[in-house]
């Protein structure tokens, strides 16, 4: 009787093991431990000319926005709706730097961040996901003194509804970049997508302005960000795993023909940034930095 329990239970333990062999052979599939999925962005496609740089720390929120920091590969960020006055100076690699507190100046849904040839930053307060607000908002600051904000206020000459019939929301902005004195407002279009409105503001112009409309762009998706090289002859810009870029000449962005870059499983791309006349660094709501040489 002893020699059959010992089989019997020589033959359970056998089954036992397999069972939790095939077991964990499905978790690691499914992409770890315990079967859970992986982050989208540790899965990437391999991109020509693109690389993953770093990761920035939870204590940054959803990067929404990038534009270069004090000392090479430095970078200004900041969080969006629901997040605090705060811009977060991280490293390529994504250690944070430290943080600057904006003293005196609300967070209601920023969604860029543009530079001027001073260093002195431009804060676009203007996301509009549903085209209702009428408090839409730009903080000029210079990082070195934040406690010092400029502040204009604007509104689009086309909009006269808030919000607009569903096929004419197209004023939601999340891209912006400085050129020339002049600050370049590129739309998010929530009705049909494709046509980005460009509108133009006066950086150093009065409190109150009203947006001046320059034109639009066909492009295959939504925008998320903008920038433009130093020379002043690559605009690039941002949408959702996808990046745009294109040939111009100063600020003529209504004639550009964009070629569309891939960027499948990059995750949700919002934050661009030239370094120099042919690299960029991108940035994701997850956190992750990326590089990417213009082909």
């Amino acid at each position: 009787m002893n020699r059959v329990y010992v089989a019997l239970l020589g033959v359970l333990l056998a089954s036992t093991s397999c069972s939790e062999a095939q077991s964990d052979a499905k978790g690691n599939k499914r992409g770890g431990k315990g079967g859970k999925k992986k982050d989208k962005t540790s899965v990437m496609n391999p991109v020509a000319g693109l690389t993953r740089l770093g990761n920035m720390p939870a204590e940054v929120p959803e990067s929404s926005g990038l534009a270069r920091g004090p000392e090479p590969g430095t970078f200004y960020t900041h969080g969006d709706h629901g997040n605090t006055p705060t811009l977060y100076l991280v490293r390529q690699s994504g250690e944070l730097v430290r943080r600057v507190e904006i003293p005196g100046i609300q967070q209601e849904d920023w969604e860029s961040v543009a530079q001027d040839a001073q260093g002195r930053l431009y804060i676009g307060d203007c996301g509009n996901n549903s085209n209702t607000r009428q408090d839409l908002t730009i903080y000029r600051v210079d990082p070195n003194n934040p406690a010092q904000v400029s502040t204009i206020r604007f509104s689009y000459p086309d909009q006269t509804a808030f919000p607009p019939p569903k096929n004419d929301r197209n004023f939601d902005v999340e891209s912006s970049l400085w050129h020339n004195g002049t600050l370049y407002l590129f739309t998010r279009n929530r009705a049909r997508g494709r046509d980005c409105k460009i509108y133009t503001l006066q950086a150093d112009g009065p409190a109150q302005q009203t947006a001046k409309l320059l034109g639009q762009i066909t492009l295959p998706g939504e925008v998320t960000d903008a920038n433009l090289s130093p020379d002043g002859k690559h605009l690039a810009l941002l949408g959702r795993e996808q990046l745009y870029l294109c040939d111009v000449k100063g600020g003529n962005f209504t004639k550009a023909k964009a070629r569309t870059v891939e960027l499948p499983g990059a995750g949700q791309t919002e934050g661009l940034v030239f370094t120099d006349n042919q690299t960029l660094v991108i940035s994701t709501e997850q956190g992750v930095l990326y590089q990417y040489k213009l082909q």
